[in-house]
């Protein structure tokens, strides 16, 4: 555990030098928020119901009938409407979490994914990290599950009466997946590895408030647990200099919250 926490702060220190030796560019950090205002903003108005309605409105006046017609049986007609409307906002999220910062990157700041968390990093030697904050995530998951404010909130794809859970809610955790992913890449990535030569170890405070802002209308333990839980992943991405241990215990504790909740409503009973 000792170790664990040295490496975390020679790795602040050397965020720090590098903040003090490196290129200043002033409009990069302002490009960076910038853009994650904006991408929340957009999924905020188009993401969330009834943003497909936009999108469907969108689509006809641009002469885009099929896809109009697409969006309004699948999202309003189809027996398998909760399914299209989960679907269409994760791919808005995955537009705005990843391809739009991919995007800047890329052809804006001219440098690599990786050096934003796309990759392995030192995934397998703090792997150990994931297990422990599974331990402990466990049994406050199944606490909250016995409160109403929980099941009223999970899980976000709710089997219909008699409805076995494949093939639709495993899809729909397939799909859950890609969320997470993006969404990792764009809090723990895009705005901590992008912001750390200008903010040193703040860049995960600053990521932070909008982690937790984006918890609003969820359970109140929960928002306030975003908190802690976006400055404990912040930190482990800017260790390892990647988001995969993240994901997978993002996307984990995920799954159990989903899990918790149906047996909670006596689907497992």
């Amino acid at each position: 555990m000792g170790k664990f926490f040295n490496s975390i702060r020679n790795t602040i220190t050397e965020v720090q030098l590098a903040r003090e030796t490196g290129s200043k560019v002033a409009w990069k950090p302002f490009i960076i928020l910038f853009v994650a205002s904006s991408s929340l903003i957009l999924i905020e108005y188009l993401g969330k119901s009834p943003g497909h309605y936009l999108m469907q409105k969108l689509a006809a006046q641009l002469g885009m009938t099929r896809f109009a017609a697409f969006l309004q049986y699948n999202m309003q007609e189809s027996s398998d409407r909760q399914l299209y409307q989960l679907a269409y906002w994760v791919s808005i999220i995955f537009f705005c979490y990843f391809i739009i910062p991919v995007l800047v990157i890329r052809f804006g700041f001219r440098e690599r994914l990786r050096d934003y968390g796309l990759q392995w990093g030192s995934f397998m030697k703090d792997s150990w990290v994931y297990l422990v904050m599974l331990g402990v995530m466990f049994p406050l998951v199944y606490f909250a599950s016995r409160t109403s404010s929980f099941q009223a909130r999970y899980p976000f794809y709710t089997p219909a009466d008699g409805e076995s859970l494949w093939p639709n809610f495993w899809i729909w955790q397939m799909i859950y997946f890609v969320q997470f992913f993006a969404l990792e890449f764009f809090f723990r990535g895009f705005m901590v590895h992008g912001l750390k030569k200008y903010a040193g170890f703040y860049s995960v405070i600053i990521m932070t408030v909008p982690y937790c802002m984006i918890h609003f209308g969820k359970p109140m333990g929960e928002t306030f647990a975003a908190i802690f839980a976006g400055i404990a992943l912040g930190t482990m991405s800017l260790k390892s200099r990647s988001i995969a241990l993240g994901v997978f215990l993002h996307y984990s504790v995920a799954i159990t919250m989903d899990m918790a909740a149906l047996w909670q409503e006596g689907f497992f009973k």
